[in-house]
């Protein structure tokens, strides 16, 4: 007769602990935690999928707390114990890293800004106004389509350009910029940056009316960044250029800003140096509707939001870059009733996946 072990029960804490950090994708920890209920407990108990969500993305360490407007869980004072309360909180936190983690990876990968919000300066306002740059499309009402900052006789002077995006959570993982090229000046000058530098955060209070009129503000004393990303040399062309950031980079709050750092071209007319753009692309994975964000002050802390554990459509192309390379292509709804403790999960060990019969327990 084959003999069996579970190696939880043989292994002291802190080596089981070690071995199953081992593991990176998500998935794999709910399928660990569908063996059997001690590995279950284990795997909940000891906030493995929360561990890998925030080594994954350390921004998820200023979560306050989780919530889930649709939980359904008894007040303490009906059931009469502090340890049912605080195991409900783990499986509910269990839940929603696990998929928030598989969010980050492999939630639809596309265009993140919603709006225009504001330019440090603006020349002829509102023609050449920043929600130009938002604009699908070529010329509009057959004049040019572009963002021109003010001019200045200092080269070095910089400008900023702030977008909101479509969600209060994304994951970004690249910006395009064009700079514009005049062609209706002599020479068809193009009125780019030297450098580029991005910046993504939140707002210090809630904004009254994000999608109004745009404003000539430097922002500074609006929002609080808390993600700067390494400058990047922009070329004097006018092709859209593409920044893609070092790694995926999570946005809480939805603001980026866009700091464009030294000025090229003087335009022939009055001799200043100006800063001139088309057209600004940022891409990468909205969270939303599945998880939403409440900003807690300042502070930068925040309450995560499990609006949803329904995963949005995912696009027929396969999006594998942009973030985060998915470990294999898992089935939603069948990873989610497992979360849910709504049946277990059935792995077919006959897949791609296939393993060493000698490591099955």
């Amino acid at each position: 007769m084959e003999i069996r072990m579970d190696f939880l029960d043989w292994l002291d804490h802190d080596t089981s602990m070690k071995i199953l950090r081992c593991l990176e994708d998500p998935a794999d920890l709910v399928r660990v935690s569908s063996v059997s209920r001690s590995w279950r407990h284990f795997v909940i108990a000891n906030g493995l999928c929360k561990q890998l969500c925030l080594r994954m993305f350390p921004h998820f360490l200023r979560v306050e707390c989780v919530i889930e407007p649709s939980c359904d869980i008894e007040k303490a004072s009906e059931v009469g114990c502090s340890k049912f309360v605080e195991w409900e909180t783990l499986k509910r936190e269990h839940k929603v890293y696990a998929f928030l983690v598989q969010g980050c990876m492999s939630f639809p990968f596309g265009k993140c800004i919603l709006d225009a919000i504001s330019a440090s300066s603006t020349d002829n306002f509102p023609e050449e106004s920043i929600r130009n740059t938002v604009q699908q499309g070529g010329p509009i009402e057959s004049r040019a389509s572009y963002w021109s900052s003010k001019g200045q006789r200092d080269a070095a002077v910089p400008e900023t350009l702030v977008y909101k995006l479509v969600a209060d959570i994304c994951v970004i993982t690249e910006i395009n910029i064009q700079p514009f090229k005049a062609y209706f000046q002599r020479g068809s000058p193009i009125y780019s940056a030297i450098s580029v530098r991005f910046h993504m955060g939140h707002p210090i209070h809630p904004m009254d009316d994000p999608l109004g009129e745009p404003l000539d503000d430097s922002a500074d004393d609006k929002f609080i960044w808390t993600y700067s990303s390494p400058e990047f040399p922009m070329a004097q062309e006018s092709s859209l250029q593409n920044f893609r950031l070092p790694e995926p980079v999570l946005c809480i709050g939805g603001i980026l800003q866009i700091e464009l750092l030294g000025r090229v071209q003087r335009q022939e007319m009055d001799g200043l140096f100006y800063i001139c753009v088309a057209q600004v692309q940022v891409k990468g994975r909205p969270l939303s509707p599945a998880f939403g964000v409440e900003m807690l002050g300042p502070s930068g802390k925040f309450i995560l939001k499990a609006e949803s554990c329904n995963p949005p459509n995912l696009p027929d192309e396969d999006s594998s870059y942009h973030g985060g390379h998915l470990h294999g292509r898992v089935d939603w709804e069948q990873i989610m009733n497992v979360l849910r403790g709504e049946g277990d999960f059935e792995y077919d060990w006959n897949s791609e996946d296939e393993v060493d019969d000698e490591l099955a327990f």
